[in-house]
């Protein structure tokens, strides 16, 4: 007798299924739909990126040779590569982007306590950066870079505290970093750690008046006023602790308030960072811990590129480019609150490891 959920069903058995239904219907994706639904359409696309599938033969092939073990996966049957292709040009890729905010908010409250230093300056804090995933500019026209070269760009917004996402933006690789700054949600008395490519004073100006604090990574050639000096201790790296002001006409005009500067030297890189900060009472090397949390979103993007497939794609589309790369978050959301909830040990990367070469066993 063929009893018992495979490890693929009771993965899938942690999604919020109402609330996808939600994001189903506020697109109208099942509209006139009877066969290969929204939600059929996530699980055969997740499961190809739980098992690494090549390309949607690869996947077709795969669920044909697993065919008898399907019924007990929630698959119902098979897909041809065709049906699987088409989906992915129709289907709105809003409705996944829609329910990753919901995996989001879900993976944020089990990881809420994971890391004991933000616990100690009790803020949130925010690391904000960008991954460019490579496109052939012949076969993605829209995805423009450069003059000859194709690229998507995933713009992401890490929360520092269990390295979750909590906002993304896929664009084409031409849209230049700092225009996400307008775009980004401004939390009341967070943190927001950002490298050189995010400097443009009067979009900093706009998280000051939004009442976030920021800590951004500047160049030593910067023209400004120092109104005060503060006393540092040396021997822990810190050179320099100054109140300054713009002294340059345009960047006194894009912020015309006042700044924090920190020279912070790193005895194990051999190297002199200088930061900006908006936030003028927290202590200088808590300044300078806040900007090595943000290491964590390199790790991320290296993650995912290595362990998801968002550097091969299904389709051209720009729909179906964007239907793989949410999905994919999603399912590493999936994976993520799978491991905190069973309390599984493992890493998250030795956790898909044994889920992709057992997920049709019981």
């Amino acid at each position: 007798m063929n009893l018992g959920k495979t490890v693929f069903s009771q993965l899938m058995s942690l999604l919020p299924d109402y609330e996808f239904n939600k994001c189903v219907a506020r697109y109208n994706g099942d509209y006139r739909i009877k066969e290969f639904t929204c939600k059929e359409h996530f699980l055969v696309m997740s499961f190809a990126q739980l098992t690494y599938r090549d390309s949607l033969r690869d996947t077709e092939s795969c669920l044909q040779a697993m065919s008898k073990k399907l019924y007990h996966s929630c698959i119902k049957k098979p897909v041809a590569r065709n049906t699987l292709a088409k989906a992915n040009e129709r289907i709105n890729w809003r409705i996944y982007a829609d329910f990753a905010q919901v995996m989001i908010a879900e993976a944020r409250k089990l990881y809420a306590h994971e890391n004991t230093f933000l616990n100690d300056i009790n803020h949130m804090a925010y690391a904000l950066d960008s991954a460019t995933i490579d496109l052939c500019l012949q076969m993605f026209p829209w995805a423009k870079f450069r003059q000859n070269k194709g690229a998507v760009k995933m713009h992401t917004l890490l929360d520092l505290q269990g390295s979750i996402p909590t906002f993304i933006k896929i664009t084409p690789g031409s849209v230049h970093d700092v225009n996400i700054l307008d775009q980004m949600p401004i939390e009341v008395g967070a943190f927001y750690i950002m490298d050189m490519g995010y400097i443009d004073y009067h979009r900093l100006y706009r998280i000051q008046q939004s009442g976030g604090f920021f800590v951004i990574r500047t160049k030593e050639n910067m023209a400004f006023d120092r109104f005060y000096s503060h006393s540092v201790h040396k021997e822990l790296g810190i050179q320099v602790d100054q109140k300054i002001k713009f002294t340059h006409h345009q960047s006194q005009l894009k912020y015309p308030a006042h700044l924090r500067r920190i020279k912070f030297y790193d005895r194990e890189k051999d190297k002199t960072f200088i930061f900006l900060t908006n936030h003028f009472d927290i202590d200088t090397n808590t300044i300078a811990g806040l900007y090595k949390e943000r290491w964590k979103i390199e790790l991320f993007f290296r993650w995912i590129k290595q362990h998801l497939k968002i550097k091969s794609f299904y389709g051209t589309s720009e729909n179906a480019i964007h239907c793989q790369i949410w999905i994919a978050i999603c399912t590493y959301l999936l994976v993520a609150i799978a491991k905190k909830k069973l309390k599984i040990g493992q890493s998250l990367y030795s956790f898909l490891q044994v889920i992709s070469i057992s997920i049709f066993e019981k």
